[in-house]
This record gives C-alpha cells, sequence and structure tokens, in this order.
C-alpha cells in the first residue's frame, strides 16, 4: 500500500477525483492528463471542420490568405451559388442529390439485403465448403477497392443495348450487330446501375463478415422454441432474427452509407455522363491545377453539403447505431 507524502503538492495532485470506491484510483494529476490530452484531439479534430465551415460563410472566392477559425462575416452567397449552378456541366444540384441518393440508399439498402440472408446461412446452416466459401468471401477485403475496379469495368462494359439498323436490337454479350458496334442505346458500366452493382460487389464482404459474428450471438434456442411453436423458416427469420438483429443492421447501413456516400473512384471510372454525376465528382470537379484557380467559398460550402447527410443519418439512427456497437443479441 502507498504511504502518504507529507509534501501539500504532492497530496493535491494524488487526490483521488474519480469518485470510484473500487477499482484503481485516479489521482488527480492523470485525470489534468487526460483532459488535457483530450482536449488536444477535440482541438485537431475540429480544427479542419471550423476552417471549412469558416471559409464557406466567406463572399470571397479567392484564396485564403491568413488562418481564420471562426467567421467575421455569415454570407451564404457561396452556397446561393453552389444550389444554384454547382458546376460548368449542364446539371443542376438536384440531379446530382438523387444521384448520390440513389446509389447511397439503393447500394445499401441491397447489399444489407443480400448480406442478411448469406450471413444468416453462414451462420446457422452446415454445409459443404462452408469455411472455404467465408474465406473467399473475406479475400476481397484484402484488396484495394480500386484493384477490382479493371474487371468490373470490362464485364460491365461488355453489356450494351444497341441498335444494328432496320429495327434489330442486339444485346451483348448474348448477340451482335453484323457491323460494328451499331449505335448503343444503354452501356450497363456507363449508368448508375452499372456502378451500384460494381459498389453493391464491394460492400457485400465487410457486410457479411460483419452481420455474420452479429448473428452467433443470437442464441440459437430462441429458434429452437419458435419452432416447437409451429414457426416455419421464414417466420423465424423476419420475427425472430431481424428484430434482434437491427441494432447490428443499422451500425453496417450506416458503415456503408458512409462509404457509398463519399465513393468517388468508380463513379469517376465508370460515369461519363453529367446527367449521372454525384456530389463526390461534383465536388472533385471544382478543384483545378492550380490553387489559385478554385472558386474557394464554393468548394467548401460543397463540402459541407456533402458532409451534411451523413451527420443527418447518424442522428436518425444514433439509437440503433449505439446499442449495436455496445450490446451482444441477448437484452437483459
Amino acid at each position: 500500500m502507498a504511504t502518504k507524502s507529507n509534501n501539500p503538492i504532492i497530496r493535491f495532485l494524488n487526490i483521488n477525483t474519480s469518485g470510484e470506491a473500487g477499482g484503481r484510483d485516479l489521482p488527480l494529476w492523470r485525470q489534468l492528463l487526460l483532459q488535457l490530452l483530450t482536449l488536444f484531439i477535440a482541438a485537431e479534430v475540429m480544427f479542419p471542420i471550423m476552417y471549412i465551415i469558416t471559409l464557406s460563410f466567406s463572399s470571397k472566392s479567392t484564396r485564403p490568405s491568413s488562418l481564420e477559425l471562426f467567421p467575421k462575416e455569415f454570407s451564404l452567397v457561396a452556397y446561393q451559388q453552389v444550389l444554384d449552378r454547382p458546376t460548368a456541366n449542364p446539371v443542376t444540384f438536384l440531379e446530382l442529390l438523387r444521384n448520390s441518393f440513389l446509389l447511397s440508399f439503393g447500394v445499401g439498402a441491397l447489399a444489407l439485403l443480400v448480406a442478411v440472408t448469406a450471413a444468416y446461412a453462414f451462420s446457422r446452416f452446415k454445409f459443404k465448403m462452408r469455411q472455404v466459401l467465408m474465406i473467399l468471401v473475406f479475400v476481397p477485403l484484402l484488396m484495394p477497392a480500386v484493384g477490382l475496379s479493371t474487371p468490373l469495368y470490362l464485364l460491365l462494359n461488355s453489356f450494351r443495348v444497341a441498335d444494328c439498323g432496320g429495327g434489330v436490337i442486339a444485346i451483348s454479350p448474348f448477340m451482335s450487330c453484323a457491323q460494328g458496334l451499331g449505335r448503343v442505346y444503354f452501356n450497363l458500366r456507363d449508368s448508375l446501375w452499372g456502378v451500384g452493382i460494381a459498389m453493391i460487389a464491394g460492400a457485400l464482404p465487410f457486410a457479411v463478415w460483419n452481420l455474420k459474428g452479429y448473428l452467433d450471438t443470437i442464441p440459437k434456442e430462441l429458434e429452437e422454441a419458435a419452432m416447437i411453436d409451429g414457426a416455419d423458416a421464414n417466420q423465424i427469420f423476419w420475427r425472430i432474427v431481424m428484430p434482434l438483429a437491427v441494432p447490428q443492421l443499422a451500425v453496417t447501413f450506416f458503415l456503408g452509407f458512409i462509404g457509398h456516400w463519399q465513393e468517388f473512384v468508380m463513379p469517376w471510372l465508370f460515369l461519363s455522363q453529367p446527367k449521372d454525376y454525384t456530389l463526390a465528382m461534383t465536388l472533385y470537379n471544382m478543384t483545378g491545377q492550380y490553387a489559385n484557380a478554385i472558386p474557394w467559398n464554393r468548394f467548401a460550402a460543397m463540402a459541407i453539403i456533402v458532409a451534411a447527410p451523413v451527420a443527418v443519418i447518424y442522428i436518425a439512427l444514433q439509437k440503433q447505431i449505439i446499442s449495436g456497437l455496445t450490446s451482444g443479441g441477448v437484452k437483459g
């Protein structure tokens, strides 16, 4: 047991301020050190956010000459300009917002639906090559997403609908025009559908592994009791397993939504029509070769607009997300 010092300064710094009767004491000097550390981390995290917010309220589009963390003016000119004409391309802000939401929610919902059924099969059913398939599902996580873009590009680019003339429609790769490609009406690669398929392929491995680990914590006795009461497999899945998995479903969807909403590589490589562009692509289009050519206040305003839906989704799913991150399948 540690002896008390006669020095009043040392005794003051070793006062237990944690208020805990049991466990390890937390002296005052450790409290102060931890608080200074957390304040430093908070300042480091908040610095770029405050700088971007301050820059977005500026009426000047020139490059900032000084570091300002608090706005000296509250001009909404940059936000108005972004909403009226986000880029020089003939596309409106609402179209960009629609494209981003379609990709984010569509990919998130479809990937979640496929992943939860696959994760349930891996968690509950015993079949041949189960472990091998789980490893194969995990392998794509070891590769960078951009590394899979080339085969996905070639695969999706092979699906086209073309007019060969004379009322003949060719759907590649099942059939092709006699001469050339014909007039291409639809290319799966150069469409939101194709980008969505590519993004689902990248989102599924993480979703399956994340949900599989959570479903393993749900007691099988609950399903066995439901079977005794006469419930079939579909009723067990939708009425027993799914309600218990809602917190982890929210976590998986939110983590996927962040990646889908901010996804840039796949849309940039696949899409060529301005009408299919997303908000992330538009934000990149605002950057130029030289820093002085960038409309900094509009760039900051667009960055705030792009980040806002993520915060809204988190607030809406906050209860489920926290529950999914901190609790298991059994509620006590």
